[in-house]
């Protein structure tokens, strides 16, 4: 499961970027860029300014700039500005009494550099990919193909002139019901932290001729929608470590990403981009060494936030602006180290992300698209694309079939105001009415996709949007086959009221379901699913919000030219009424203070996702972990070397994975570890898993290797004692599962002394 390398032989980061830039853009509240012109022209030779001078380190380059900048221009690198326009204003609409906010120009050679939303891809933009969202991705378990998809769409979006992209994203699946969980990768640390990982490495190294720099966001502990900006995640610190801060720790030393996003919410009382968190635990535990920036409006002071270690102010500057970092400068609230700090960490990050060296072009690419990215695309939702549920009707067989194709988000023929494109991506609020994140004006639909599939191998297809499930019964009892497809929307700013199909989806999946001989449910959600009808159905995929190429995805696995290898990223339970937050509203969405503050309550603790469900005995519907295949695979002889260790040394997991079905297929191998008693823990832990592929009746001896490294970076032999506010090694009997899901299938152990 070790991330992709970079290329032999090439530095590390920090010492491999060699540029200075200032921002270049004002971006809208939604996330939208507002274009702005070039650098104004410059009297100055730049080949002799010293922060232009690639023959020195990152440091001395920034030390330059610094020095040759007034103390405003300065200011200028605290905030989201554009760059080189001394006329510049900014209206400050929260507190409008106040005159404008005026920037005076910024030192010569300093280009236009423009932050865009999208951890997804490129927002709002034609001519670009339509990718599978970051739950998809995370349900391939393939970091190296996580990689790649970064790397085009850090091409692409250099290519429409975004030098900063706000994302990835993690949260930790504290409730399926967040609004923005489509936006994550699921609910494990060590998932959600590898794949983070993966993902800022692409988007950072992929492209040394396009640079771009990712921000890791948001940090931290934001797991709902309601109130996103007057509620505190109140928590214990083991929990606080455990659970919601060690996914960023895991990326972070996994990825050294440029920024990070703090976040909207409170954490225990105090707001997440003046809490001292920002110091204590990133800065000083990590160590996280690029610059933090606020979400949008999520700042709302000047010098405690300055002075807890927020960098830069994003949006439209309200609390760092030159007349209040002025007054706090000179009432002695704050220090000029301290701004001499803020301004250097974003400076430093610039020129070592190597953006200067290499400018966003003058005006957008108009398609930034390729041929390759879209294969990719194809390739990640083949292998998102969770098969939950099989009684044998999958895959279908060549021959003359009629295939019932039936629902609203299987055509691009909008059927009140839903189509595929609904599917394609996740709701964005801030876009036109009715649209979506990325630009889905390319996808193939899978009515499309699978009328030439099915006409390929000697069939036909009969199509029914589904308005009517009485009509669409009567379609499907005339197959031999019906594909029903169910949907719900989700997106920033509120959310799930449940985990229910939008529409008449259930009406209509238990109306097929009745009357077709053979049923196939297809899902597009980026969450978990209730399913009442799961014991009518045949079969269930689950597509997540596949992106354009999901419906020549779906074809290919319909008919198993492609053999499914997805597996979920977190739970889906029976019902919500057994999620861990459910019945409490103190637990969620929280009780509102004196002060309007949704007071959540984190009480649950460590019992988070699959942890919840073990510790509980609660059986869900589909567990973590799993996803079906076409064929079987067992799990024997499992072996962990050394069988005893101070646990500081390689830990090697080995065990023999047989495919013991017809056809080849690819298994997500996972390993699981159980700490001693003595540890507290609620369950066992995921610690590593291996992508494997076997030919019918082929066998491999596996290994996981868990380097001292990985052991120490990811704290997978650890808890967090909060009497010794330390990270600490229980001593005695681990237990180790491996399997193709939470429930495992073998074990062994082994001791720590």
């Amino acid at each position: 499961m070790t991330l992709a390398q970079r290329p032999e032989g090439a530095p590390p980061r920090r010492f491999r970027r060699t540029a200075a830039m200032l921002l270049g853009a004002t971006m809208l509240a939604t996330g939208g860029v507002v274009a702005i012109g070039a650098p104004a022209a410059s009297a100055v030779d730049c080949s002799t300014v010293p922060w232009m001078d690639t023959s020195k380190t990152a440091d001395e380059r920034t030390q330059a700039l610094l020095a040759a900048s007034t103390q405003h221009q300065k200011y200028r690198w605290l905030v989201e500005q554009p760059a080189n326009d001394p006329t510049r204003t900014q209206w400050n609409p929260a507190f409008p009494g106040e005159a404008p906010v005026i920037y005076p120009a910024q030192v010569p050679c300093t280009p236009v550099v423009i932050y865009n939303n999208g951890p997804d891809g490129v927002y709002l933009a034609a001519g670009t990919t339509a990718w599978p969202g970051p739950i998809a991705v995370a349900a391939t378990w393939n970091l190296e193909l996580g990689e790649e998809k970064a790397i085009a769409h850090g091409s692409e979006s250099f290519d429409k002139r975004n030098a900063v992209i706000l994302g990835p994203g993690i949260a930790s699946g504290r409730t399926p019901l967040s609004g923005r969980g489509s936006e994550y990768f699921g609910e494990d640390p060590v998932l959600s932290g590898l794949m983070a990982a993966a993902n800022v490495n692409g988007l950072e190294d992929g492209n040394p001729d396009k640079p771009i720099i990712a921000n890791l966001k948001h940090y931290v502990a934001n797991e709902q929608e309601i109130a996103r900006e007057e509620s505190s995640s109140n928590m214990d610190e083991r929990t606080f470590k455990q659970i919601y801060d060690l996914p960023y720790e895991i990326a972070v030393r996994k990825s050294d990403p440029g920024s990070l996003m703090c976040s909207y919410n409170q954490v225990n009382g105090v707001y997440a981009c003046e809490n001292d968190i920002l110091t204590t635990s990133l800065r000083e535990d990590y160590p996280f060494t690029g610059y933090v920036m606020s979400d949008f409006g999520s700042v709302h002071s000047t010098v405690e936030s300055l002075n807890a270690g927020l960098d830069q102010e994003l949006n439209r500057p309200i609390w760092f602006t030159p007349a209040r970092l002025d007054a706090a400068l000179q009432a002695g609230e704050i220090t000029q180290a301290r701004i001499d700090e803020a301004a250097y960490r974003v400076v430093h990050s610039y020129i070592d992300g190597g953006l200067f060296d290499h400018p966003v072009p003058a005006t957008p690419v108009a398609n930034v698209s390729t041929p390759e990215h879209k294969a990719l695309a194809r390739e990640i939702a083949e292998q998102s694309t969770v098969l939950l549920k099989n009684d044998g009707v999958l895959p279908l067989a060549d021959g003359d079939l009629t295939v019932a194709v039936i629902g609203q988000t299987a055509s691009t023929v909008p059927t009140g105001g839903v189509s595929a494109k609904t599917a394609c991506a996740w709701a964005f609020p801030f876009g036109p009415p009715g649209g979506t994140a990325l630009n889905c004006d390319a996808l193939v639909d899978p009515l499309t996709a699978l009328t030439e599939r099915v006409t390929q191998a000697g069939g036909e297809v009969v199509y029914d949007n589904g308005a009517d499930p009485a009509k669409a019964a009567a379609v499907a009892s005339a197959a031999d086959v019906a594909l029903v497809f169910g949907y719900y929307t989700m997106g920033e700013t509120k959310d799930l009221p449940d985990l229910r199909l939008d529409g008449n989806g259930d009406q209509l999946i238990e109306a097929v379901a009745a009357s077709a001989p053979s049923t196939i449910a297809v899902l597009n959600a980026g969450s978990a699913v209730e399913m009442p009808w799961i014991d009518d159905v045949d079969a269930v995929f689950h597509a997540w919000h596949s992106g354009e190429q999901f419906g020549p995805a779906l074809a290919a696995l319909v008919y198993g030219d492609v053999n499914p290898s997805g597996k979920l990223p977190m739970t889906f339970p029976v019902s919500v009424d057994d999620i861990p937050t459910a019945g409490s509203e103190a637990q969620y969405p929280g009780v509102a203070d004196e002060n309007g503050i949704l007071q959540v309550d984190y009480t649950e603790g460590l019992k988070v996702g699959y942890r919840w469900y073990e510790a509980e005995g609660i059986e869900p519907l589909f567990e973590f972990g799993h996803g079906l295949s076409y064929t079987e695979f067992s799990y024997g002889k499992v072996n962990v070397t050394p069988k005893s260790t101070t646990g500081d040394k390689e830990i090697r997991v080995r065990f023999k994975l047989t495919n013991t079905g017809d056809v080849a297929g690819t298994e997500v191998a996972q390993v699981y570890l159980q700490l001693p008693d003595a540890a507290g823990e609620p369950s066992k832990r995921l610690i590593g898993w291996e992508r494997v592929t076997l030919q019918p009746g082929e066998h491999r001896n596996v290994e996981v290797a868990l380097s001292p490294e990985d052991l120490a970076d990811m704290h997978l032999l650890e808890y967090w004692d909060e009497d010794a506010s330390a990270w600490t090694t229980p001593s005695g009997a681990f237990t180790v599962t491996v399997g193709g899901s939470v429930e495992a299938a073998a074990a062994a152990t082994f001791t720590i002394r």
